[in-house]
């Protein structure tokens, strides 16, 4: 046994590797089922969750390999030597919490033997669920729901029947049929009594589903939205959208600002005419900063506000005429140590945050405007496809996703663009991206990607927004579907035992 176990851990480090390659900015899913089929067939062997836990590892280690981007981390004031190494750490412990929960799921999908169909049901479900959850937390994670963008636009259309954690569920159990089809392959001699019915049923069933899914996701409801998405928009409200690509590690410098400070001036010139709104990204103001000058046009941007907690990072709405902010979305999922520090109150860390520490705000992510309400993302909160989807049922016309990603590399920007891709199909909705260095976008309901501003270049550009208050299957569901996944297969292990 023992002899087994290098080569299990190999194949398991490999295939996790290859799971991550699969995800974003790649997102091939057809790479990603057979290195989920490895996980399954490990899964089942003596101390599975060992090597899950490898999966799992290799498979985070691949995905956030933009992480080492942050050295040297200067500019959060560590010193440099420490700086490498703790840019390291912090890859290596998403990673091995990944791992590790990885592991936890295997260990589960054991006990309840992993060869039978009621356990694909449910660790399927479970992923899905785990995925929705971690999505509300702390760390950004890149998760199997993710994959099949850019690769594969009609399997992502699902994304408007079941979110982005049925997506996952689907990936899980796709592996899992792949993994059942090998076995029966590799079960006995071709000749023997009902290996080649079984054959076929397993290779029926996998097709089957992924032709079954794609028609889904091409057909999926909201057709005249859909199809209205493909042609050029001909009414809606028009945006200005502003990308002063400015290093965060320079953001503070006096001629940086004042760089800014042009640039928003001329923008609101520019706006004038159209009655543009103004949007810029997450941070661009510093706190209470007021505008330039008063305009007839409506500001949105990302800063800094100060309430009775602390300091807050923000969407800041100035109405029109007005050089002070007069409502706002605060951020509600802080970046640890880089946003927030632990016991801030009693313990103000310094040197590790750049803005020297900030506390979230409400979970809620409406933002009232006369124009109509929208949905508001910033930075890492496009993960949660629940925040925006529950501002969408409370009536947000349209979404916007505030963000700076510098320094990190473009392979993060293409992670951000696809998970903005996916909350705009889960909503129906037309969703703006600001984003420092990019990508500063518009997206259709459909998923498309209808304009774009250079990624890493300071540039503005006008987008037309259609308002929607449709509701999609997923906004009406939510996580039913996974719910259903999780009660069809507790059924079916009762009739089955």
């Amino acid at each position: 046994m023992g002899n087994d176990r290098l080569p299990r851990l190999a194949l398991a480090a490999a295939a996790g590797a290859l799971a991550g390659l699969a995800l974003p900015p790649l997102g091939w899913p057809w790479l990603l089922w057979p290195s989920l089929a490895v996980l399954w067939s490990l899964v089942g062997t003596a101390r599975g969750e060992r090597t899950a836990l490898v999966w799992g590892t290799a498979a985070v280690l691949v995905s956030h390999r933009w992480l080492p981007a942050l050295h040297p981390l200067d500019w959060v004031g560590v010193p440099s030597p420490l700086s490498l190494p703790l840019c390291l750490l912090l890859w290596s412990l998403c990673a091995l919490l990944g791992g590790a929960l990885v592991a936890a799921w295997a260990l589960l999908a054991r006990r309840l033997d992993p060869a039978r169909p009621s356990t694909a049901l449910l660790a399927s479900g479970l992923w899905g669920l785990a995925e929705v959850l971690l999505a509300k937390g702390p760390l950004f994670w890149i998760g199997l729901g993710a994959a099949p963008l850019p690769g594969d636009p009609w399997l992502a259309g699902l994304a408007v029947w079941m979110g982005a954690g049925g997506l996952a569920a689907l990936q899980v159990g796709l592996g899992w049929g792949l993994w059942r089809w090998s076995v029966a392959w590799r079960a006995a001699a071709p000749g023997a009594p009902g290996v080649a019915e079984a054959r076929r049923g397993w290779a029926l069933l996998v097709v089957g589903s992924l032709v079954a899914a794609h028609g889904a996701g091409a057909l999926a409801p909201g057709g005249e939205a859909r199809a209205a998405a493909l042609a050029a928009p001909s009414g809606g409200e028009t945006v200005l959208v502003v990308q002063p690509a400015i290093p965060t590690r320079q953001k503070f410098q006096p001629w940086q600002q004042a760089r800014l400070g042009r640039m928003l001036a001329a923008a609101l010139v520019e706006a004038e005419p159209r009655s543009a709104t103004v949007v810029l990204p997450e941070g661009a103001l510093l706190e209470n900063q007021p505008l330039p000058r008063a305009t007839p046009v409506e500001v949105l941007s990302g800063g800094f506000r100060r309430a009775d907690s602390g300091l807050r990072s923000a969407l800041l709405r100035f109405a029109p005429r007005a050089t002070a902010a007069s409502s706002w979305v605060d951020k509600h999922r802080v970046v640890p140590l880089g946003e927030w520090v632990p016991l801030g109150p009693l313990l103000r860390w310094s040197g590790l945050s750049a803005v020297g520490g900030l506390e979230p705000g409400e979970s809620s992510r409406l933002l009232n405007r006369p124009d109509g309400p929208i949905g508001v993302a910033i930075c890492y909160e496009i993960a949660d496809g629940r925040g925006l989807a529950e501002a969408s049922r409370a009536g947000a016309r349209w979404l916007l996703a505030s963000a700076n990603l510098d320094p990190y590399p473009l392979a993060l920007q293409h992670q951000f663009q696809v998970l903005a891709r996916l909350r705009a199909m889960e909503s129906g909705r037309w969703l703006v991206s600001a984003a420092n260095t990019g990508p500063s976008a518009l997206v259709d309901p459909a998923g498309r990607v209808r304009g774009a501003l250079p990624s890493g270049e300071a540039s503005s550009g006008f987008f037309l927004v259609p308002p929607s208050a449709r509701l999609t299957p997923y906004l009406l569901a939510g996580e039913r579907p996974l719910l259903l996944l999780l009660v069809g297969g507790l059924v079916l292990r009762g009739t089955r035992r």
